[in-house]
């Protein structure tokens, strides 16, 4: 567990990052930087599509699993990284 803390401090230090929120296999916010009601938000939606991408790329190959995601828009950037914890990083 204290590998887990470290790497969320060195994350979390990172220029220009705005927050971290670490969700369950289920979507539920386990330990978060932001807010209650924005942490609740970004992780029931980034659960949605990080399923959906899961699902996208199983359905092109099943042998193969989804061990990324990066959204990016003008202002902002989250990254996803799936696995039995999944970290969303806010930047």
């Amino acid at each position: 567990m204290a590998e887990v803390e470290e790497t969320l401090k060195r994350i979390q230090a990172h220029k220009g990052v705005i927050g971290t929120i670490v969700v369950n296999a289920e979507g539920i916010p386990i330990r978060t930087t932001l807010d209650n009601s924005t942490t609740v938000q970004y992780a029931g939606l980034l659960h949605q599509l990080t399923m959906k991408a899961r699902s996208t790329v199983r359905d092109i190959d099943p042998q193969n699993d989804l061990t990324f995601l990066r959204i990016r828009s003008k202002k902002h950037e989250i990254m996803v990284a799936p696995g039995n914890l999944r970290f969303l990083f806010l930047k």
